[in-house]
């Protein structure tokens, strides 16, 4: 089989990555506007769909080394579980700190991508994830902030 790799998002790619980011935004905000009954509610659904995104955003890496088996394999298998690893313990701990533990994770997943996109010369991915980045983390703050008020 001979897989194409897409250099640039594609518009179904635009699509689903930025409709996947209504959870994110709608989620945070029934953590601040909802009835205090429901609020739980609304926070437990994001920390458990951000757990899935981070997931997701550390099996890319196994893609990439499943599709071009660089020499710095090891290393992309390694770092493709610790998003995994971190979403699960951000749904062991209590919501408001798993929020934060997910916002910072998501910015550690886009930090390592930076430099791995580039060697497999997905760079024009960047700004997509860049922008889905903040919007995830921010919505993922201010959850975890809708606690403290």
């Amino acid at each position: 089989m001979n897989a194409q790799t897409h250099r640039t998002p594609t518009f179904w790619a635009l699509l689903l990555g930025y409709g996947g980011l209504v959870p994110f935004v709608g989620l945070s905000l029934a953590a601040w506007l909802l009835p205090m009954e429901y609020r739980a509610a609304a926070l437990a659904a994001l920390l458990g769909y951000g757990a899935t995104i981070l997931s997701f955003l550390g099996a890319i890496h196994w893609g990439f080394t499943m599709r071009e088996a660089p020499a710095a394999s090891t290393r992309l298998l390694v770092w493709g579980v610790a998003p995994s690893l971190t979403a699960w313990v951000a749904l062991l701990l209590p919501p408001g700190a798993g929020l934060w533990l997910l916002a910072a994770g998501l910015w550690a997943c886009f930090a390592v991508d930076r430099t791995v996109y580039r060697q497999f010369g997905v760079q024009a991915w960047l700004p997509l994830r860049l922008s889905l980045t903040l919007v995830a983390s921010f919505s993922c703050a201010a959850a975890a902030w809708s606690i403290l008020k």
